[in-house]
């Protein structure tokens, strides 16, 4: 038992993962970059220099990137405008130990993205938002790396936001949960584009991930899998390598054992060690049991050659991405057919799924419809030319016959004074799938006198929108007019996420409240 504390005691530092005490190998140049400093100007940006010089603006506005210093392999300078006015925020997708993450609409493109939300005043998390960005700012679209598409802060919370390809299909934490077991061909050909990503990481960005895991290899509808999670000192105590318990210098070799472990979990169904008596005990097993391997009579001995090869205990005998990537296991299933995007779309609830899609497009084209002049002019992109809408009779036609008839309706709808605006509210959202990539919408509700659209019930909410419990508004007394809307939108038609309304029927139920033509 003695000997159980002292090693308890012994590890206990491995947990912050303190590179000056050891944890990063001094073989290879590993680009921490951790802030030296950070300063938050009066007017709301935040400067992040890091020791390569680089320095990392960031504000309500966006993000730029300058690199300054000698040293900096990616100088010149990058900006990505994703600005927090650009967004409608919905409820989150999931919780880090960093981080939240949530849905977010991006209004210049209605394109689906993952808002990444860190705070800027922990150290720790500050060195994790560099890493990240850095490495993902240079890297927005290659693959097996879930895309950057910007971030910006918000003075208010203290927040960074980082704007990510949002990954429909979960993690594969995710598939095990609902399938249990991940057959080998689908490892094999998901693996082939995170080991693409993870050798990026480790031979061009110089970085060791350190927290390879399920739960950080997410997958969308188009079966493609990417790593997420970049920069964290420390990882998870679970899928950390022997020289890592150790506390020894590490290098690349740590991110393959931890992705043989992550392998040999989705091929079984379950991790390979007995975490029930906690971190120090899991520890130890890892030191001084045999590595694990899968049972020869189920896999193919190329799979069992793979798990063995990561799951070496001598870090210098693992092979490397590029090895992986030529690796027998790969290569059985080079040439065999199998289709990700059934496999993928068999885990995730297609109800589940339209409901959501179907109540975030509604809600974001409604606070188009209310909001302010600023934004309006988006209202045109979200549709496509062949796109039609019909209102009192008429059918438009394309993007400007669209966007010049709605444009009329919110004129009229808007009034000539603050306190006349009319503006809706959604009662009851119905959907259903249209053809292959298409969802029906159907929304009912009503006309009210007020400044900002509202939404009944336990309908999805953006965030910023007042409920009506909040408001204590009394619906049926301040109804104007129903109103019902048909849209068939086209979501994610080319792969990007994107969401565009194919058809659309407008309908206002004309009462003595309301004098409403065309």
């Amino acid at each position: 038992m003695a000997g159980l504390e002292e090693l308890k005691k012994k590890l206990q530092p491995l947990l912050f993962d303190d590179p000056d005490k050891g944890g990063v190998s001094s073989r290879v140049p590993l680009p921490e970059d951790t802030c030296d400093s950070y300063v938050v100007s009066d007017g709301g940006t935040v400067n992040l220099l890091s020791r390569s010089l680089g320095e990392y603006n960031i504000n309500e506005h966006g993000f730029h990137k300058r690199s300054t210093g000698p040293e900096e392999s990616d100088s010149g300078e990058k900006a990505y405008r994703c600005a927090s006015h650009d967004m409608h925020i919905f409820g989150p997708i999931g919780n880090g130990a960093s981080s939240v993450v949530q849905r977010a609409v991006f209004i210049p493109v209605h394109r689906i993205l993952a808002l990444k939300k860190i705070n800027i005043f922990e150290k720790e998390k500050r060195q994790q938002i560099l890493n990240e960005m850095r490495t993902l700012c240079e890297a927005c679209c290659y693959i097996g790396l879930v895309e950057f598409q910007g971030a910006f802060y918000m003075p208010d919370s203290g927040q960074i936001s980082i704007a990510l390809e949002y990954m429909d299909g979960g993690s594969l934490a995710d598939v095990i949960k609902i399938k249990k077991s991940i057959p080998e061909p689908v490892l094999a050909h998901m693996l082939q584009k995170v080991l693409l990503g993870l050798r990026y990481l480790h031979e061009v960005r110089h970085l060791v991930h350190r927290d390879i895991k399920p739960a950080n290899l997410l997958v969308n509808l188009k079966g493609e899998a990417k790593i997420t999670d970049f920069g964290v000192s420390a990882g998870t105590v679970t899928y950390m390598s022997p020289e890592r318990i150790r506390n020894e210098n590490y290098s690349y070799a740590a991110d393959i054992w931890s992705l043989g472990l992550a392998v040999l979990e989705c091929a079984t169904g379950k991790f390979p060690y007995n975490v029930n008596e906690g971190p120090a005990n899991l520890m130890l097993q890892i030191l001084d049991d045999p590595s694990p391997t899968p049972p020869k009579d189920s896999y193919s001995s190329e799979f069992c050659s793979f798990i063995n090869d990561c799951l070496q205990k001598d870090a210098d005998a693992r092979p490397s991405c590029e090895q992986l990537l030529s690796h027998p296991f790969i290569k059985r299933y080079e040439n065999t057919t199998v289709d990700l995007v059934a496999y993928v779309k068999s885990i995730v609830d297609p109800t589940e799924r339209l409901k959501q899609i179907a109540e975030m497009l509604a809600v974001h084209y409604y606070l188009l419809f209310n909001g302010t002049d600023g934004i309006w002019h988006y209202m045109k992109t979200f549709y496509m030319e062949e796109s039609t809408f019909s209102f009192s009779g008429n059918v438009y036609v394309g993007q400007s016959d669209i966007f010049d008839t709605l444009s009329n309706i919110r004129k009229k709808l808007k009034g000539d004074r603050p306190r006349e605006k009319i503006v809706h509210v959604v009662e009851k959202l119905h959907c259903r799938a249209h053809g292959e990539t298409g969802i029906a919408i159907r929304v009912s509700g009503s006309f009210i006198v007020g400044n900002q659209f509202l939404i009944c019930g336990e309908g999805l909410q953006a965030e910023g929108m007042p409920s009506l419990e909040e408001l204590s508004i009394d619906i049926p007394s301040k109804r104007l007019n129903p109103i019902y809307a048909v849209m068939v939108p086209r979501w994610d038609s080319d792969g990007s996420g994107l969401l565009k309304v194919a058809d659309e029927d407008y309908t206002i139920h004309v009462s003595r409240h309301l004098t409403f033509s065309d």
